[in-house]
């Protein structure tokens, strides 16, 4: 028997608050949602949706097969193909009954339980399994479901008590009935269920499909552009004309100059790209909202094909971070992220969509949703912020300048022993490493700032994805201060908050250390005091007020 997360469940005999076990026609618990304490089962519709995939499956599978019985190239003709039709068909039969026979034992064997202080979940076939949850320790109450359990009026509901204990620290009901689930996270989470919900004037944000023209400039169209082709050609190997294919691109392409086949080419799969990235945004994002309901909790419900429901308990809300990846923050957008405790995932899925309470917008939308999220007059990532020394500049233009010159020069110095090839491919390298870095150094010192608006600490820093957090100072329950030997001779240190919600860290990199140790000073007033000294007068030789602190060493 495995045990689960906290390793104490109550015996299936025993009786429990708000009504008694019910025995089941296996002899264990019932199937029926009754009063609160009995034990229940999961949806038996689970069944449908186990023979639809696995049906899907056979299919994908017997596909090529079919292909090959057909042109007789595996079984020849005659009899002999029909003695392969037959046996390819007996196959995809017992794949999808055994399937569905295996589901339906593994949902004879699986119930759950809702009790007063505690959820239960016992499943397991071979390894019986019995898993419990503290109610108090609930953090998230999540719901999807696919099209497939869209269509039979199911969800998946995950239970998790926002703890980094892989899957000890989740529970899941696959699947459930969607009143069931809404039930389940109205009452896991303490919030009456029903129409009273949503009550008029809870909507922080919804879907605009202005919003759209922004997923062109992600990451992922390169991506999906560069998947794209490379699924093309696989596609090709398997019905054997990969080398025609190949071949027929050549002959468009040797006849003209390089210098339009590769941008001709690259633009092709960026257009690729950006028709899966359009693609992909909609079936994450349509029919968004951004919800306050009664009880304060913060709700996102979003899918085109796969609807989620996300929810986020205000209490355990610390703050907000703007991100703004490159390419979105030239035109001039960004979107909103969730620090908030009992965010972490389980069983190894980050999850990092949990966090997501805006999809990329204009940057004043935002700001205004921050600012709607944390109940403040004005968004606190729009206050100005301190810039870093011009010594943090230099240090990432030193960066720049080693990536450019040492590969260059690496490649200069091989060239004589190599080939001489190596000679162009160097002086390339550094004509176009230079510049770029050099923009991407001062960019990224462009991107650096710190400050203090009002019960919140702003950190901004970041160059291919630049994030600005607004933290709650009273979540800041601890600092780190690093400096290496060359911050140590410009002056400088990173000052990195240690929080309990969140990525659990924020860091203020490369500040002045007199100014940046003030600023921690002042954020969490009496937190770093004892590590703290003061420069003696006749050391310093200023007076006492304007002596700047030092750490303690």
């Amino acid at each position: 028997m495995a045990t689960g997360e906290t390793g104490r469940t109550a015996p299936a005999d025993r009786p429990v608050a708000g009504g008694a076990v019910s025995a089941g026609p296996d002899g264990g618990p019932g199937a029926a949602a009754g009063p609160p304490g009995e034990w229940r089962r999961l949806d038996p519709r689970s069944l449908l949706v186990t023979g639809a995939v696995m049906g899907g499956v056979a299919g994908g599978i017997c596909l090529p097969v079919l292909l090959g019985l057909s042109s007789g190239a595996w079984f020849g003709n005659g009899p002999r193909r029909g003695i392969g039709l037959t046996l390819l068909v007996t196959a995809s039969v017992l794949l999808v009954v055994g399937s569905v026979a295996a589901d339906w034992a593994g949902l004879r064997r699986t119930r759950y339980r809702i009790g007063p202080e505690r959820v239960d979940l016992h499943s397991g076939l071979l390894l019986l399994k019995r898993r419990s949850l503290a109610r108090e320790r609930i953090r998230s109450v999540d719901l999807t479901a696919h099209p497939l359990l869209r269509l039979l009026g199911l969800v998946k509901v995950r239970i998790g008590t926002g703890e980094s204990g892989g899957g000890e620290s989740s529970l899941e009901l696959n699947p459930v009935s969607r009143a069931e689930g809404d039930r389940l996270r109205a009452e896991l989470l303490g919030r009456p269920a029903g129409p009273a919900a949503a009550p008029p004037g809870g909507t922080l944000a919804r879907f605009d499909l202005r919003w759209i023209r922004y997923a062109p400039t992600s990451f992922l169209t390169f991506a999906i552009g560069s998947a794209a082709a490379g699924a093309a050609l696989q596609i090709s190997d398997w019905f054997g004309v990969q080398e025609d294919l190949i071949g027929r691109t050549g002959d468009l392409v040797r006849d003209r100059p390089l210098a339009l086949v590769v941008p001709v080419l690259v633009l092709g799969a960026l257009l690729t790209g950006a028709v899966g990235a359009l693609g992909l945004w909609l079936e994450m994002w349509w029919g968004y909202r951004l919800e306050r309901e009664p009880g304060g909790v913060l709700r996102v419900r979003r899918g085109l094909f796969t609807t989620r429901s996300v929810s986020v308990a205000e209490p355990r809300l610390r703050g907000v971070e703007l991100v703004e990846p490159i390419g979105v923050r030239a035109i001039g957008g960004a979107r909103v992220d969730a620090v908030a405790t009992g965010l972490a995932e389980a069983d190894g899925d980050r999850h990092a969509d949990a966090r997501g309470l805006l999809p990329v917008v204009p940057r004043a939308v935002a700001d205004g949703v921050a600012a709607l999220v944390l109940r403040e007059p004005r968004p606190p990532t729009g206050a100005p912020l301190t810039r870093h020394p011009r010594r943090a500049r230099n240090r990432r233009l030193s960066w720049a300048l080693a990536a450019a010159l040492l590969p260059a020069a690496a490649l200069a110095a091989a060239g004589p022993w190599l080939t001489p090839v190596l000679l162009p491919v160097a002086a390339g390298y550094a004509l176009v490493a230079l510049p770029v870095g050099t923009a991407l150094a001062l960019d990224a010192y462009r991107s650096l700032g710190h400050g203090i608006a009002g019960p919140y600490l702003l950190a901004r820093s970041g160059t291919p994805s630049r994030r600005t957090v607004a933290l709650q100072r009273t979540g800041i329950i601890g600092w780190t201060i690093t400096e290496t030997f060359a911050q140590r001779r410009a002056g400088l240190i990173t000052l990195t908050a240690t929080t309990a919600a969140g990525a659990g860290a924020y860091s203020v990199h490369d500040a002045g250390t007199s100014e940046g140790l003030a600023f921690a000073d002042a954020a969490v007033p009496g937190l770093l005091t004892p590590f703290l000294v003061e420069i003696p007068e006749a050391a310093g030789g200023a007076a006492p007020e304007n002596r700047p602190p030092v750490i303690a060493r």
